[in-house]
């Protein structure tokens, strides 16, 4: 493969990432997407659109605990047998930013802040990258700097890249042009986390103004961004990068339910020219993983075990969104439904795994 001049310039600055971490492991929970914000993006934040305040909380509280780390979130950890947390940007985050230049500004920002607020207490927390996808040679070379300089873990990405001066031009990375990020992204053999985000106001409007309660995670997210992961398939991204892992929450998008369906009808796009070179299904057992990030459904679980393997799930809890106790509540629960192996499998060791904590 010839390589275009933006893979050189990047592959001769990719560094090393952290040889080693030093993280408190007491045999406890890791779960991976936890949101924060900063202030400057505090007003991004519609609790009611969001799917509203865990029952019993207040928006203003939401609110608090988006903008909090050490304090309520730290307790919660303790209280609920959490030893690590992944932080990343709620949701838009700076993928809710048109403008190029002040997302990539903004992108900058937070992962400093980031950094900045967990530097006191990486044994307990880790980072999700923020990243500006405007243009994806900038984009990999944040990502670089971050795993590189901060000890980040990977990067987490709200879904499509809006931009425009009308907002309605819509980035997808399953495009070529991103494949020089991709590539950054198998350098550094970090994961990274493809999270929903709620539609410009021109694709609400026409899909969801029948019926605006569906917006958020009890439809809109799943439909939107399912689609998204699903083009990472179709377009090929994973059979050029056959390295790369990808994160997916809510036990899948409600694409692993579906994969049987979404196989039969994918094959029959094959003589059309369907670029992909295996079936759907398969990607899930080698690329994408999914967690159980406000989804702790069981009977859901086990079936997803059986579509695409234990080693491809990994405990999350969605908070604030959704709370610590929640979450602890049900995980707490799987031993006795699958046996405590499978169950650490999913509550900690894939995660331990994934994130190479014990490298």
């Amino acid at each position: 493969m010839i390589l275009a001049p933006a893979f050189l310039f990047i592959l001769a600055i990719v560094s090393n990432p952290v040889a080693s971490r030093k993280w408190r492991d007491t045999g406890g929970s890791i779960v991976l997407e936890e949101a924060w914000t900063v202030p400057a993006l505090a007003g991004q934040i519609n609790a009611a659109a969001s799917g509203g305040a865990p029952l019993g909380e207040t928006s203003e509280q939401l609110i608090a605990n988006l903008l909090d780390v050490h304090d309520q979130r730290l307790s919660g950890m303790n209280a609920n047998g959490i030893d690590f947390m992944v932080i990343s940007c709620s949701s838009p985050c700076v993928q809710g930013i048109s403008d190029p230049v002040l997302a990539d500004q903004m992108a900058i920002s937070i992962n400093n802040q980031l950094a900045a607020s967990i530097a006191n207490n990486t044994d307990r927390f880790g980072g999700f990258a923020t990243l500006s996808m405007h243009n994806a040679t900038t984009a990999a070379l944040e990502l670089n700097r971050t795993v590189t300089e901060f000890g980040f873990f990977g990067a987490l990405l709200n879904d499509y890249q809006q931009s425009g001066a009308d907002n309605a031009t819509l980035l997808f990375y399953d495009q070529p042009e991103y494949d020089v990020f991709w590539q950054m992204v198998t350098d550094l053999d970090v994961p990274i986390y493809f999270h929903p985000r709620h539609n410009i106001a021109q694709i609400s409007s026409l899909l969801f103004g029948h019926a605006p309660f569906l917006q958020g995670p009890s439809q809109e997210f799943a439909i939107t961004l399912s689609g998204h992961v699903l083009g990472l398939c179709t377009n090929g991204v994973f059979d050029r990068f056959p390295k790369l892992q990808i994160l997916v929450g809510h036990l899948g998008e409600r694409i692993t339910s579906d994969l049987s369906r979404i196989d039969e009808y994918l094959q029959r796009q094959v003589p059309l020219g369907l670029p992909m070179l295996r079936n759907a299904s398969s990607y899930w057992r080698t690329n994408i993983l999914e967690t159980t990030s406000g989804n702790f459904a069981t009977p859901l679980l086990e079936l997803h075990i059986n579509q695409i393997g234990l080693d491809r799930i990994l405990y999350s809890i969605d908070y604030p969104f959704a709370t610590m106790e929640e979450g602890t509540a049900w995980v707490n629960t799987l031993p006795r439904v699958l046996g405590q192996k499978n169950a650490d499998s999913i509550r900690r060791n894939a995660a331990i795994k994934l994130l190479k904590l014990n490298q």
